[in-house]
């Protein structure tokens, strides 16, 4: 099986890359080598490849930039899907196209259902979902997996931000009235790999399991790096409200997705969050990495 992944240097397709199964042939794309805005480069590395899937993993991320850089944002995360999405009857392809906890608003109290109805707060939310929407109307064999709260032991991340800002700084503020779940790149790659064997349809929500704030995913950051030795020493945690730290754009205060549709395609539960940032940091450890 061949399998042609965009984005393949970022925090997914490296863990792509990483686990790829032995009977995977998988063609790793970015930026340098393949220009997703560019619909002729994108059909003429279809034609080259004749990839049996496509997992879309490239996506404009910056949420903040994306207020006043919103071009860029729709070209990536709306054009380029719609793209991938167009040629996949012509190609014969099964097209995984990730998205975001960000086409929601944060209003509910309750966890989101895949069905659920989006109304993004910005741009980066809105261009993610009208990827969602082209995707689904040019290719509904395709599945869309949302996923929230993405780290991993490779590229920039919030873990690696706060393990570098635990050891220059006294103490640290972050923000505790926005809830939502962290989620391991190791969790959504284990469930890609199994979607592939699946091909299901439709939009699928993929995150770890537990429900944390920005301040409750920060501390745990702090216990687990210190009981693993990656700090030396602990740090006074402020909790933070939204207002008294002011971003361009607006995140919604609460986006827990429910993940039990994919859980039963997966046929297991998926991690607590907790247990994936403890694997995580020991993963970081074990390459002696520094954030």
């Amino acid at each position: 099986m061949k399998i042609l992944l965009t984005g393949a240097h970022g925090q997914l397709g490296s863990e792509l890359q990483a686990t790829c199964p032995a009977n995977i042939t998988l063609i790793p794309t970015d930026r340098d080598t393949l220009d997703i805005t560019d619909p002729q480069q994108v059909i003429n590395a279809l034609e080259q490849h004749r990839p049996d899937v496509v997992i879309n993993g490239a996506a404009y991320t910056a949420v903040d930039k994306a207020e006043t850089d919103s071009a860029n944002a729709y070209l990536i995360n709306h054009a380029a899907a719609h793209v991938f999405a167009a040629q996949a009857a012509l190609f014969d392809y099964y097209l995984l196209q990730i998205s975001t906890d960000f086409v929601f608003d944060g209003l509910q109290s309750t966890p989101y259902l895949p069905n659920a109805i989006a109304n993004p707060l910005g741009v980066y939310g809105a261009s993610k979902l009208a990827g969602e929407q082209a995707v689904q109307a040019a290719c509904p064999s395709a599945a869309i997996v949302r996923t929230s709260w993405l780290y991993s032991a490779y590229g920039n991340n919030f873990v690696k931000t706060m393990l570098r800002l635990m050891r220059e700084r006294d103490s640290l503020g972050v923000v505790a009235d926005q809830i939502g779940t962290p989620t391991w790149t190791g969790t959504l790659a284990a469930t890609l790999w199994s979607f592939i064997a699946q091909k299901p349809q439709g939009i699928f929500h993929c995150a770890d399991n537990g429900v944390a704030s920005w301040y409750d995913f920060a501390v745990a950051i702090q216990e687990e790096a210190l009981a693993l030795g990656l700090l030396n020493k602990a740090i006074p945690i402020k909790p933070l409200r939204t207002d008294e730290y002011p971003t361009p754009a607006r995140r919604p205060t609460f986006s827990v997705m429910d993940r039990r549709a994919t859980e039963g395609l997966l046929g297991y539960t998926l991690p607590h969050w907790r247990k994936s940032l403890r694997q995580m940091l020991t993963q970081l450890k074990q390459q002696n990495v520094t954030a």
